[in-house]
């Protein structure tokens, strides 16, 4: 074997060696934020269930169908809660790994793409919880028949929650799908302004094949969509202005794919 295979070996073997320290931080992380959390494991759920709850007529509670899904639902939420306020910490793991292979002007890129990244899918699943919840279960309850007793399944409902929280955390990472794809070149401003109305078209049927068949939960994930696409546009537009040229001073315009740092 010579030096040069040996020296590629080792800085392989390096890499798994780094990988598997940042998976393990990351996961006792999540395991110590779980242990930490388990103590308040039905309150967590109770927290999740507010906005039906609230919807439902006095008296009225939620069922578990499951001999043991009333101890089993509230770990999963416990357990999905500990990820989410572990993500940045996870995410800084990653960020650490991949920094170091990575040019200055992508450096400079990754790090912002990745925290708004972050902070849109918070806010997609805030906007969801705070807003969309509550108007939803109300329009669902107000068609339900007076001889119809409402009494939600704990398992089901979590199911439906996070597949509107999974719905809405993806759906307002357009802004960064948008800036990667024209900072890549693989779409120019001009045809993005111009895929208007198809991104609207598809906001609507994305909304509503990932949303209850309501109108309400319907217009209030395409419509943030539409209004995200359009910030995700005005930021692509923003930061591939024309650049002036070092040596003669003329305006350069900056191509969708170059790193931007001359």
């Amino acid at each position: 074997m010579s030096i040069e295979q040996q020296s590629r070996e080792e800085s392989f073997i390096s890499h798994l060696i780094e990988l598997r320290t940042r998976l393990l931080r990351s996961l006792i992380a999540v395991g110590l934020l779980f242990l930490c959390l388990m103590p308040w494991a039905s309150d967590i759920y109770d927290l999740l269930a507010k906005p039906l709850m609230s919807t439902l007529p006095p008296g009225a509670n939620m069922i578990a169908t499951g001999v043991v899904t009333p101890f089993f639902v509230p770990i999963k939420v416990t357990m999905l809660v500990a990820f989410v306020l572990a993500l940045p910490f996870v995410l800084y793991q990653v960020w650490s790994f991949v920094a170091p292979g990575l040019y200055a002007h992508e450096r400079r890129l990754a790090l912002p793409l990745i925290a708004g990244s972050v902070l849109l899918f918070f806010t997609g699943m805030a906007f969801c919880y705070f807003f969309v919840f509550r108007m939803a279960f109300r329009f669902i309850a107000s068609f339900a028949p007076e001889s119809v007793q409402l009494a939600p399944d704990i398992e089901q409902y979590l199911s439906f929650v996070m597949t509107m929280f999974i719905a809405f955390g993806v759906t307002f990472e357009v802004p960064v799908a948008v800036i990667l794809l024209a900072r890549m070149g693989v779409v120019s401003i001009e045809k993005l302004r111009e895929a208007r109305p198809y991104v609207i078209v598809g906001a609507f049927i994305v909304a509503a094949i990932v949303t209850p068949p309501d109108v309400v939960s319907q217009i209030m994930l395409a419509i943030p969509v539409c209004l995200l696409y359009e910030a995700g546009v005005f930021i692509a537009a923003a930061v591939s202005k024309p650049k002036p040229d070092v040596e003669t001073g003329a305006i350069v315009p900056v191509e969708p794919g170059e790193s931007g740092n001359g």
